[in-house]
């Protein structure tokens, strides 16, 4: 960080964004989640990371720069080489009569605006940008996936016969890994089939067709995946998993593989566990400041039991790692039982669940009970024996937090209780459900707002929403929106990153009464909505009115009717 933390905190409390109190509870959060100061200011949401940018550059007395607002050229970007842009995170934005403009994270690092001067014979202007707006823009020095494997071919193809000759196939699976993990994917698909093979990749939730390759490397591709994660080579005929882990950048990158033979060949499945998941906060993920309130209500009981809940790939365990990030201090025993362990928490104890050890859900949680826990995680509630374990330890003086596979948050309560879990314990011990999904966000570096008709609405919402969410609005006929156009950031998608739509259910008298009562999940739900609970369509609606996501979106995602 260019400024001290004693600059910064002067800094940050003359703008009054914040207090005396509020920065000592910013300052231990810190110090607890092992990140930087102004990094706690961004994840606490005291300050946008764009006006954190415009308070340093003016205690610098350096001009400010949003490089994610700009169209930057090729021919510029690549005046700075990508390994030096990265080291020094500094990105050339533009060039003009004067010389070149240079983003910078340190616009007083004289070394790197010194070397480039002599390199290019030409006046660097140093400009301040953020450090996540400058990593952002590393995106753009990519070049597309297709055009690099089909250099290499052409490099390594020999002459005579057309064959792939000694194409480095090593270099091969490091470049699919970089640019899938540079790509923001969270899994890399290598697919056979009939006469090649295809390469995909799952960014914000949707699969991409990336590369074809053909057949014959193919499996030498599957072949230097399986030495990396360490499986049989010589095993063709039965599934695998394993794990590798890749130093990529600034962090350590954890790749779960899985190997499973299709018709055509061996399919491969990477799934990328990067560091910069666990980094977010509730903020980040984009929980409202009611629900924050109800999650924090909860977890400052001292016993008790926290439920997240969504389909596979909603982002239940960012949520629990979330919340985790919060009560992680010293003077709590944390332990997690957890298949797998996905992403690594400082200062936490991470148990491995291993069927052929005995090491289950319901084994590991016991011997956990016996290690003098304040806090206990448990990765999923899978069978009757561990739901009631898990129930029966929040009921003796411990909080614990899962997560379950249901559609909603009311969902889980009838779900327990067909679990053999008594609706009385059920009632007694859970203090809050956390039902979501993912949703795409608009690409800010093209996104644009137009205006529809209410009549328009109509078509996608039913009237009770519309009048609940647009129509006070001075009674108009018109509502503005926003859209992606599509861009290369964002592979053309008019999408880029994700954020959560959620629903937390507090569970209230009126609602223990309903769930001794063993009421079904429609009527726990309508008492929660009756009790001023947002529904996941609710909050999605709600981002669409900020202009973050889009409705057709979120209607794909929560699949509610309207």
């Amino acid at each position: 960080m260019v400024l001290t933390d004693d600059q910064l905190i002067s800094l940050v409390l003359s703008t009054k964004l914040i207090d005396e109190k509020g920065l000592a509870e910013v300052k231990k959060y810190a110090q607890n989640a092992d990140v930087s100061l102004s990094d706690a200011l961004l994840e606490k949401n005291i300050i946008s990371d764009e006006y954190f940018g415009v308070l340093v550059s003016q205690a610098l007395h350096i001009p400010f720069v949003r490089l994610s607002k700009l169209t930057i050229a090729d021919e510029i970007l690549h005046i700075v080489p990508e390994r030096l842009a990265r080291k020094h995170k500094v990105i050339a934005f533009s060039r003009d009569a004067h010389g070149i403009n240079l983003a910078m994270t340190n616009p007083k690092d004289v070394v790197v605006t010194d070397l480039l001067k002599r390199k290019t014979g030409q006046t660097i202007t140093p400009y301040y940008a953020t450090e996540r707006d400058i990593n952002n823009t590393f995106h753009f020095y990519k070049k597309e996936l297709q055009q690099k494997f089909n250099a290499l071919l052409k490099k390594y193809a020999k002459k005579a016969d057309g064959g792939l000759g000694d194409l480095p196939v090593a270099k091969i699976v490091d470049t699919l890994i970089d640019f899938a993990y540079q790509n923001h994917s969270s899994d890399l698909h290598v697919e056979p089939r009939d006469k090649d093979a295809l390469v995909r990749f799952r960014i914000d939730g949707i699969l991409h067709d990336m590369l074809f390759v053909p057949k014959d490397l193919h499996e030498r591709i599957i072949s230097r995946i399986k030495v990396m994660s360490r499986l049989r080579t010589d095993e063709h005929l039965a599934s695998q998993d394993g794990k590798m882990r890749l130093r990529l950048e600034e962090e350590t990158l954890d790749i779960r593989v899985s190997i499973l033979p299709i018709v055509d060949g061996e399919k491969a499945v990477l799934r990328l566990l990067s560091s910069r998941s666990n980094q977010l906060s509730l903020v980040d993920l984009g929980m409202s400041e009611s629900d924050l309130k109800k999650v924090h209500t909860a977890i400052a009981k001292p016993h008790g039991m926290i439920l997240s809940t969504g389909p596979t790939g909603s982002g239940k365990s960012t949520s629990v790692y979330a919340i985790l990030k919060l009560l992680n201090t010293r003077e709590k025993n944390i332990t997690t039982i957890e298949d797998p362990v996905e992403y690594r928490i400082k200062g936490v104890n991470q148990i491995h669940v291993n069927p052929k050890a005995n090491l289950t859900f319901a084994s590991g949680l016991r011997a956990i009970l016996r290690q003098d826990p304040n806090i206990v995680l448990v990765g999923e509630i899978r069978d009757i024996e561990t739901a009631g374990i898990a129930v029966n330890a929040a009921l003796t003086g411990h909080m614990v937090f899962s997560t379950l596979h249901t559609n909603d948050a009311s969902t889980a309560l009838p779900r327990l209780i067909d679990m053999k879990v008594e609706p009385f314990l059920v009632a007694s011990t859970i203090k809050i459900i956390i039902g979501q999904r993912l949703i795409r966000k608009l690409c800010e570096n093209c996104k644009i707002s137009y205006t529809t008709t209410i009549e328009e609405l109509k078509k996608h919402l039913s009237d009770r929403m519309i009048q609940k969410h647009f129509i006070p609005i001075g009674q108009q006929n018109e509502v503005r929106f926003y859209k992606g156009q599509g861009c290369k950031l964002c592979h053309n998608t008019g999408y880029a990153g994700r954020i959560g739509v959620f629903e937390v259910l507090e569970v209230t008298n009126a609602i223990r009464t309903l769930i001794t009562d063993k009421k079904d999940s429609d009527v726990i739900q309508k008492a929660a909505y009756d009790e001023g609970m947002t529904s996941m369509l609710d909050d999605g609606i709600i981002k669409v009115t900020k202009g973050l996501t889009t409705i057709e979106e979120v209607l794909r995602v929560t699949q509610v009717e309207s």
